[in-house]
């Protein structure tokens, strides 16, 4: 894996990948605006390889990990795409339920760092069930690129309900204890509060990880705890954030909000060089010590 950080780019950069990242500009225009940045030999292109995932090397717990039980498998979504399929990690060797949750990907489908993501909570005892929204077309294509260039073409009204019907798939299974909670990613951080306004009580609790804010006028529908997991340079998804905490505080729902100093959007993902160590193990380690207080 890389050893370069966020700290090795210029901020204008990160900005200009950030907006790549979430379709606001295209490739051309990424490797144009980046060639500014391009010196001492290293080309736009080369930049752009170096912010990109590197997922083989980033696995935290493998896919031959003895400690937890892996699948595919499909799911029943009737108010949205019809069938679905997501990826389902579980203890191994369990006795008993353990208790559930939803894992969200960002605006690329079911790529192989959120599976790892799943794995994680896993071998920590919960039943992690992550859906793959690219599911109707075809699913995660193994591109970054196609993955965003699909993603940009699903239906977002019946994308919704495949995860509000994920959830409830969750919550039924054998293996689950029938409390779940739900954690996402940047899109995924969105759903997780899109489906904190739907689910109410039949969910335990949520982690947005810089996700935008649900409907404000829906926040009252709220039931669930929510941990709101923020990085500091990130204006896109922070603007909102007063707003949102204003509705919080109306309907008075329980939350709590961190936000990770000199942190870039995405600072979770070890895949990437906005990858930063130390506010993703303190972040994780409050994400799990939360489920285990409100969904275990």
């Amino acid at each position: 894996m890389t050893q370069k950080t966020a700290h090795d780019f210029d901020q204008e950069l990160l900005i200009l990948f950030d907006a790549y990242v979430h379709g606001g500009i295209d490739r051309r225009t990424f490797l144009d605006r980046a060639s500014k940045f391009a010196v001492g030999g290293v080309t736009a292109a080369m930049l752009l390889d170096q912010l990109s995932p590197k997922f083989v090397e980033a696995q935290v717990v493998k896919h031959d990990d003895a400690r937890m039980v892996q699948e595919h498998i499909e799911y029943p979504s009737p108010n949205g795409s019809g069938t679905m399929r997501g990826y389902l990690a579980r203890p191994a060797g369990a006795s008993g339920r353990a208790p559930g949750i939803l894992v969200i990907h960002e605006n690329r489908g079911l790529n192989p760092h959120i599976e790892d993501i799943a794995r994680r909570l896993a071998v920590d005892g919960f039943v992690a069930f992550a859906p793959d929204a690219l599911f109707p077309l075809g699913g995660y294509p193994g591109d970054e690129d196609k993955a965003r260039e699909a993603f940009g073409k699903l239906e977002q009204l019946k994308t919704r309900e495949d995860f509000v019907a994920a959830a409830g798939f969750l919550k039924a299974r054998p293996e689950c204890s029938g409390k779940i909670g739900a954690v996402g990613f940047c899109y995924g951080g969105g759903m997780v509060n899109y489906l904190a306004t739907r689910l109410g009580g039949d969910l335990s609790a949520g982690v947005a990880f810089y996700g935008s804010s649900p409907d404000l006028a829906e926040v009252p529908k709220i039931r669930a705890p929510l941990m709101i997991q923020s990085a500091e340079n990130d204006p896109r998804i922070n603007a909102s954030w007063p707003d949102f905490e204003t509705a919080l505080k109306a309907a008075s729902v329980r939350y709590e909000r961190h936000l990770y100093p000199g942190t870039q959007h995405g600072f979770n993902n070890n895949t990437t060089p906005r990858f930063d160590a130390a506010a993703a193990k303190l972040a994780w380690d409050r994400t799990l010590a939360f489920f285990r207080a409100h969904v275990r």
